[in-house]
């Protein structure tokens, strides 16, 4: 992979928001709104997350997975990548390319044994091994990502954050980027500064003048914290499995 994010391809595939947020027209066609579009999303990364803790990997391979399914609908609809297969595979793919394989027949067996109740949840091997070759042509074969830990840890020790507590919460304020599409959309360690802001804030701990000697571009830095605190307000009006029912009834439906 490449180790330097700026000649990367992760780099060269950053989308402005308007780009991001728009749901192709075979979606449109079923009735699916940006609004559905975005419940689906972030169902799909609590369901990568789920499945990937039943096969026990890492969470970078989480966030890797998490990466692919969001740069697949930016190219291709979920009335044809049927969301319930892509993000098993999307796991499936990120845990070869973060060198932790799971096998995919233990993500079928996990599929299984998690949505028994579900027929619409119920694939076989040769499913997951089909999406795949369709995911890597979707992502134009574009494997490498770049997560925004490694900037966290290094920005927290160079700060002196001792703070058990803000450490925590800058770890579970990255976590949850991943249920946006912020990692589309802004570089790794912009995110992971936009975390610690919001942390120094919460905690009380002023971070000011070591924010002032990283000279970085606060005006970013805020904007994407204000994207972060924005999506939980939304998640809040969000929730609930009604409305999530109700965005994939429309997927099964006939246009």
């Amino acid at each position: 992979m490449s180790s330097n994010f700026w000649t990367s391809s992760h780099f060269r595939q950053l989308m402005d928001p308007e780009d991001v947020d728009v749901v192709q027209q075979l979606d449109k066609d079923r009735g699916i709104t940006l609004e559905d579009f975005k419940l689906i999303k972030m169902q799909m990364a609590n369901y990568i997350a789920k499945l990937a803790q039943s096969v026990k990997v890492r969470q970078r391979v989480v966030a890797t997975a998490i990466t692919y399914m969001r740069r697949v609908y930016i190219r291709k609809s979920m009335s044809e990548y049927d969301p319930r297969l892509v993000a098993p595979t999307c796991l499936y793919l990120a845990s070869k390319a973060e060198e932790s394989t799971v096998q995919a027949r233990a993500l079928v067996f996990y599929i299984k044994k998690l949505y028994s109740n579900d027929d619409k949840f119920k694939f076989e091997i040769k499913d997951i091994l089909e999406m795949e070759m369709k995911i890597l042509e979707a992502l134009n074969y574009y494997l490498v990502v770049f997560h925004p830990y490694r900037s966290l840890s290094q920005f927290l020790q160079d700060a002196g954050v001792h703070d058990v507590n803000m450490i925590q919460l800058s770890w579970g304020l990255v976590n949850d980027t991943y249920k946006m599409d912020l990692i589309l959309m802004h570089p790794p360690h912009l995110i992971a500064l936009a975390c610690i802001y919001i942390a120094s804030v919460y905690r009380e701990k002023d971070v000011t003048a070591w924010f002032e000697e990283l000279r970085a571009d606060m005006n970013v830095v805020k904007n994407i914290s204000m994207e972060i605190l924005d999506f939980y307000e939304e998640q809040h009006r969000l929730a609930g499995e009604d409305r999530t029912g109700a965005a994939f009834s429309k997927l099964s439906s006939k246009p």
